[in-house]
């Protein structure tokens, strides 16, 4: 079914199809930066002279001409690989996300487009060639999808047992098992999977040697994998594996990929200047952190809360966040209690907030915390799409051509 974002207020969606920051967008339409806010949030109507004036900028910026290629975003929790791939022209036709929070700003940051699906849950797609057959064809398949150990991984084990083996079996039960489906009966030209680095090392390596010989000797893919730090990027130490496939055989590589140059940014480029003060630990729960790493300082391991200034790196920000925040508190100085980052320093600690690019956190902190925990950082992601973009153009336009004759 599509779902169309009905809640999207038109002032927001005509915003975000133009590319313009509420501060640009309050110089168009001649308000206050606060009235554009309000605006932006459907809290009050902008008149129509305003919207008028948005729809010439968001028409003369999208201009007619198609999508380069389409692509589907697989477990997309809150949209941070869509973002790299709509910037390389890409058009999204299908999204596949379970948890309802996470659709709502989804929702609240794309906003809908003709000819695109958003669903809940991937499973009921994958079990048949009737529920496949209703993920629109695709260019470019993209997937963060969660790894679940495998019950049985290795073919030599099912070899030496005489059971068969293939995907079918080796990964039926997982999240990779729906990818996998996926992947064969649409057959993409290109792919794109992020995971938590530890993947490589799960069940001893088995698991990530299942994954490659599904994607290189079942599917028949040419897969080049890399693990990736975020640290060039963005003011946190954060590493994920990112497996790269194309259909056909290209010349694409990891060392395409261009990094940031000059010195690596500090957590003062992402904090804001003012904070409610509800984000400053309370003092029981400060206590309880400084107890806990005291204990365990005394024991001889390294468990504890992480103190960062502005001048510092913070940890990975991860989806338990809204329990303490005690992986990255932020120091206010020897008088004041340490605070937790604000859901919007998330954002950008994240890179979904980056330069000229908004943010909409519709959510209450709890939920914002475990989506930005459980998020690629967009710009890594963006330099990748950038890596690929000639790769997946390349290999568009050859079938193109050997469609038309």
């Amino acid at each position: 079914m599509d779902l169309q974002n009905d809640a999207e207020p038109e002032f927001s969606a005509l915003r975000r199809q133009a590319g313009l920051t509420i501060e640009e967008v309050a110089s168009i339409t001649k308000s206050s930066v606060r009235a554009a806010y309000r605006h932006d949030r459907g809290e009050c109507s902008p008149s129509p002279l305003a919207l008028d004036a948005l729809r010439n900028v968001a028409s003369s910026r999208k201009g007619n001409s198609p999508a380069a290629f389409t692509f589907i975003d697989l477990f997309a929790g809150i949209g941070g690989l869509r973002i790299g791939f709509e910037n390389i022209g890409g058009k999204c036709v299908f999204t596949s996300e379970w948890d309802k929070y996470s659709n709502e700003t989804y929702r609240r940051n794309f906003p809908h487009q003709d000819g695109h699906i958003l669903v809940g849950d991937i499973r009921p797609f994958t079990q048949d060639e009737e529920g496949l057959n209703r993920i629109p064809a695709h260019d470019v398949l993209l997937a963060g999808f969660p790894c679940q150990p495998f019950s049985i991984a290795g073919v030599s084990k099912k070899n030496s047992l005489g059971r068969p083996h293939g995907f079918l079996c080796d990964t039926q039960g997982t999240l990779f098992f729906d990818v996998a489906q996926i992947i064969k009966h649409h057959q993409p030209e290109a792919f794109l999977l992020e995971n938590v680095k530890n993947l490589e090392r799960h069940d001893g390596g088995r698991t990530f040697a299942t994954i490659m010989n599904v994607l290189q000797n079942e599917l028949g893919y040419h897969v080049t994998k890399k693990v990736i730090s975020a640290r060039p990027w963005v003011p946190q130490g954060r590493d994920r594996i990112f497996i790269v496939g194309f259909r056909k055989e290209t010349r694409f590589t990891f060392d395409d990929v261009v990094y940031p140059e000059g010195p690596a940014p500090t957590l003062g480029s992402i904090l804001e200047e003012t904070v409610d003060e509800k984000y400053t630990l309370t003092p029981k729960l400060w206590q309880y952190l400084q107890d806990y790493k005291k204990k365990h300082n005394a024991a001889g391991n390294g468990f504890g809360f992480g103190l960062f200034g502005a001048g510092d790196v913070a940890r990975t920000l991860s989806a338990r966040y809204h329990k303490d925040g005690s992986e990255i508190l932020i120091d206010q100085g020897p008088k004041k209690r340490p605070r937790r980052l604000t859901p919007m320093e998330c954002a950008r600690l994240m890179g979904f907030a980056r330069g000229t690019r908004t943010w909409q956190i519709p959510v209450s902190d709890t939920q914002a915390y475990r989506q930005f925990g459980n998020a690629v950082v967009v710009p890594v992601v963006e330099a990748i799409a950038e890596a690929m973009a000639p790769h997946i153009l390349d290999a568009v336009t050859d079938v193109a051509h050997a469609t038309n004759g």
